[in-house]
């Protein structure tokens, strides 16, 4: 059975990443490399909190983004998530954002991924 990743909405950000600073060239660079050499390992798992980041705004790669994760089982946004969110953040764990950081550790913890894949240095 192969190790169950959850894929946070910066991984398919960065793939498509177009700002040029060397940090962000780099970011894009080892993210594209995961994606193409690596990925087939895990099993990977995203959520509908993740569509729903990447279909806000307006910028060039959208629809190359969320092609990107479509084929990518959806985690189910089951009741307890939302205690598990709460906790989280009273106990400062998470920031104070129940739809963002603390939601995609809830689905990824509740669902029991081995890793939540990300580029958010925050968590």
């Amino acid at each position: 059975m192969k190790p169950r990743i959850y894929i946070e909405t910066s991984i398919p950000s960065f793939y498509y990443e177009v700002r040029q600073e060397p940090e962000m060239v780099a970011r894009r660079h080892w993210t594209r490399y995961w994606w193409e050499h690596e990925r087939e390992k895990y099993e990977l798992v995203t959520s509908e909190a993740v569509i729903t980041e990447l279909s806000q705004g307006d910028y060039p790669s959208k629809e190359q983004t969320l092609a990107l994760i479509e084929p990518l089982a959806l985690l189910d946004v089951e009741d307890p998530i939302a205690e598990i969110i709460e906790t989280y953040i009273a106990r400062q764990v998470m920031p104070k954002d129940p739809g963002g950081d603390a939601l995609h550790l809830a689905l990824a913890s509740y669902h029991r991924c081995d890793y939540l894949l990300t580029w958010n240095c925050r968590i």
